[in-house]
């Protein structure tokens, strides 16, 4: 009977690490295709000679795909192997990589990026519903942040090593390079990710999953995290997008390894989601929401100012609040949620990939016809509106709520994005 136990305890732990590393190494690959060709998007404009707002598409159609895919599984995932759909999703979208690296036409480049984008949802929907259903819920916790940790991870190596190849060999290169690696990624998941054990399949009907959403838009909590999700990562992605090309002008005329350090900065968004969800343990996150928006002013505000340090202590705050904002608005929807976590931390992500697809585009024309000052200044003012949103919501409706009790270590194990 010992030895049985102790071989019962070897397995759920050799399990365990299995769904722990491929699920961190998913979240690398992902979001390192994702957001590919944010840092070169000066060598998209040299090479199919366009502006910066048409070279922004190339990060934006992406996310719109990632939008698209997310609203079909919202009424497909639960009939589908989770394992399965998330290994498939790795290769096709690693493919698609590749092959976008010897394409001569930018049309030709935006559709592959939309398909990428389509191909890279069936990882983001479902992701996070299996670890809720295979990992222990002792260990559900550390599961769920190694896996943001490695989208987090993700976002940053995809654009150090595309920036860093880039100079080196152009954007092909760093296309190729990432797929390559991608796709050794998603050969491993196939591989080592363990079968689901606890997933059964239970189709929604189309009427009910509209059902449900339709009861979520019309609510003022949600509605108002999801504008705050839309504005915050789309004025997160807009600084991101054009700031390669403030650095390499003439103004600071910094070649690409150094402009690739720039986003080193993500290890702060990191820092800032471990902060925001450890205080929202302790504190209303509505509250601290409002603080971080304010925190995400403060850091725009010194990309005002032409001194290379400022501006990189800027991106740092401003990375380190935006991921704050992300953690602790995810966290009020899933709170509000209950039975409906699925449906409503889904539409959460569409806005969230929404608002980076058509902010993050859009501000390009402000940038190409008037400059960065015209650029940040729009951008704070997205943000004064993201702040009215999240006062109006904690003075008008927190009192509402005030009669539900709230307790955040009781919704930690269910505090999941998933889109299943």
């Amino acid at each position: 009977m010992a030895v049985e136990n102790v071989d019962q305890k070897y397995e759920v732990t050799v399990r365990f690490r299995l769904i722990r590393n491929c699920m961190l190494l998913s979240g690398i690959s992902v979001f390192a295709q994702l957001y590919l060709f944010q840092p070169i998007l000066s060598d998209l404009c040299r090479f199919f000679t366009i502006t910066p707002a048409t070279s922004s598409l190339a990060v934006s159609i992406t996310t719109v795909g990632i939008a698209v895919g997310l609203l079909y599984w919202v009424f497909k995932a639960d009939s589908i192997s989770r394992e399965k759909l998330m290994g498939i999703s790795l290769i096709l979208s690693s493919v698609i990589t590749i092959v976008s690296a010897f394409v001569g036409n930018y049309f030709v480049l935006l559709v592959l990026s939309l398909i990428k984008g389509i191909a890279l949802a069936g990882v983001s929907g479902v992701a996070l519903a299996y670890l809720s259903e295979e990992v222990d819920a002792s260990k559900i916790g550390l599961a769920i942040s190694l896996y943001l940790s490695g989208n987090t991870l993700g976002g940053m190596l995809g654009r150090v090593v595309a920036t860093l190849v880039a100079g080196y060999g152009g954007w092909q290169l760093a296309a190729l390079f990432i797929g390559i690696g991608s796709l050794i990624v998603g050969g491993f998941f196939c591989k080592m990710i363990p079968a689901g054990k606890n997933f059964s399949a239970t189709p929604f009907t189309f009427r009910q999953k509209i059902s449900q959403m339709r009861s979520l838009l019309i609510q003022p909590t949600f509605i108002s995290m999801y504008m705050i999700a839309a504005l915050s990562m789309g004025i997160f992605v807009s600084v991101y997008n054009y700031l390669s090309f403030l650095l390499e002008s003439p103004l600071f005329a910094l070649p690409h390894h150094l402009v690739a350090m720039i986003f080193m900065m993500y290890i702060a968004g990191i820092i800032g989601s471990v902060v925001a969800g450890s205080l929202s343990d302790k504190f209303a996150p509505e509250i601290l929401l409002q603080g971080t928006l304010l925190l995400m002013g403060i850091g725009m505000s010194c990309l005002l100012v032409m001194k290379l340090w400022i501006i990189v202590l800027g991106l740092g705050i401003l990375t380190f609040s935006f991921f704050g904002t992300h953690t602790l608005a995810s966290r009020i929807v899933s709170i509000h949620a209950q039975n409906l976590k699925s449906s409503a931390t889904c539409v959460y992500w569409l806005f969230y990939y929404l608002g980076s697809s058509l902010i993050g585009s859009l501000t390009g024309i402000v940038f190409v016809s008037n400059g960065w000052f015209s650029l940040v200044e729009i951008l704070l003012l997205l943000l004064l509106g993201a702040l009215i949103i999240a006062s109006l919501f904690i003075f008008k409706y927190r009192f509402y709520e005030k009669s539900k009790v709230y307790s955040y270590h009781r919704y930690g194990s269910d505090d999941v994005h998933s889109c299943s």
